[in-house]
């Protein structure tokens, strides 16, 4: 007999601990899921934009997302991006993760997701920097936006053994990027230089993490990418068609990341083609493209929700009443059809 199965609600500083503790299976989770997605056995639809007409800076987004494998999760991601939190010093993005139980299709477990959410991009960013950068796990690295995006990918970067000589920081906030540099010194002593102009960060970065709320793009100088450094563009819009159009394109999803006017997007409908696209993170690890050192190498993911499941799948697996799960078996009051 199928029963109603328990309902769990996982908060934040469980999502954590399970990230943390779980930091070498969370990495291997994002590879895996990157080949189950190109091998077609997810499904993911296109997320779906909430738009507040007098706030245009803000928008909640719905990521509907099915994980095959030895997962069989489905679920939703729903997170908000108001960046006027930060004014009153509280985060931009706030989320929830949902995961059903693929048999039944019973909600399991609501979970805290704005660090699932983070540790998905940062953890698939650093997998796209070692397969991608002309001299993986060296260099030296600038970042564009300070935020909880940057520091998170930095973490993962860390974790996975980079070595950089200096990070160059770039922020409208100049307070931001203090505190940023201050983090990077505390927990890494690294050097660290802020600078004052985005061209002259650009150009001193063989590794570029750009993670900003920019609308629309405004890294249109073609000398700053002149040295063909390696580019995680990880919010989508930073920069202009003509260095798009002059550099190696990889996405995660190359459909999913031609909407929304993304910098791939515009160039698609600039040119009217893709062919500006050299293919999806997986050919890459697979072998399948070439990448050159004489050319920018830009990774743009659009951010699959597959990705959230899997992450999400590890906490759900890890968490327990002993690191703050709370378990609800009523939850479902309906749950059986006849007495």
């Amino acid at each position: 007999m199928v029963t109603a199965p328990v309902f769990n609600v996982i908060p934040g500083s469980a999502v954590s601990d399970c990230i943390e503790s779980n930091r070498s299976s969370v990495f291997e989770a994002i590879e895996s899921t990157y080949r189950l997605h190109a091998s077609g056995d997810t499904v993911n639809p296109d997320s779906y934009f909430l738009l507040y007409p007098d706030n245009p800076s803000a928008r909640i987004i719905a990521l509907p997302a099915h994980l095959g494998g030895r997962v069989q999760k489905s679920g939703i991601k729903w997170i908000s991006s108001f960046p006027q939190n930060r004014a009153s010093n509280l985060a931009r993005a706030s989320a929830v993760l949902i995961l059903n139980d693929a048999e039944t299709g019973y909600p399991i477990a609501c979970m805290e997701a704005s660090v699932i959410s983070a540790t998905r991009t940062a953890a698939s960013a650093a997998l796209a920097a070692e397969h991608m950068a002309a001299k993986p796990f060296e260099g030296t690295l600038s970042i564009v936006g300070t935020g909880i995006i940057a520091r998170t990918t930095v973490e993962w970067l860390m974790f996975r053994n980079w070595k950089f000589d200096e990070v160059n920081l770039f922020d409208l906030n100049r307070d931001e990027a203090e505190r940023f540099a201050k983090w990077l010194g505390d927990s890494y002593g690294l050097k660290t230089n802020i600078k004052t102009q985005l061209d002259d960060t650009l150009r001193e970065g063989s590794l570029i993490i750009f993670t900003t709320t920019a609308p629309a793009p405004y890294a249109c100088d073609e000398a700053s990418f002149a040295h063909n450094p390696t580019v995680l563009h990880l919010s989508l819009r930073d920069i202009g068609e003509n260095i798009v159009l002059g550099s190696q394109n990889i996405a995660d999803d190359v459909e999913h990341c031609m909407k929304a006017k993304t910098s791939l997007h515009l160039a698609e409908m600039s040119t009217g083609n893709r062919d500006f696209v050299t293919g999806t993170l997986v050919d890459v690890m697979d072998g399948k493209v070439e990448l050159s050192n004489s050319t920018p190498r830009i990774f743009s993911p659009f951010g699959l929700g597959v990705l959230d499941l899997a992450v999400g799948n590890i906490v759900l697996e890890q968490s327990s009443e002993s690191n703050g799960m709370v378990a609800f078996p009523d939850f479902f009051a309906h749950a059986v059809r006849w007495e």
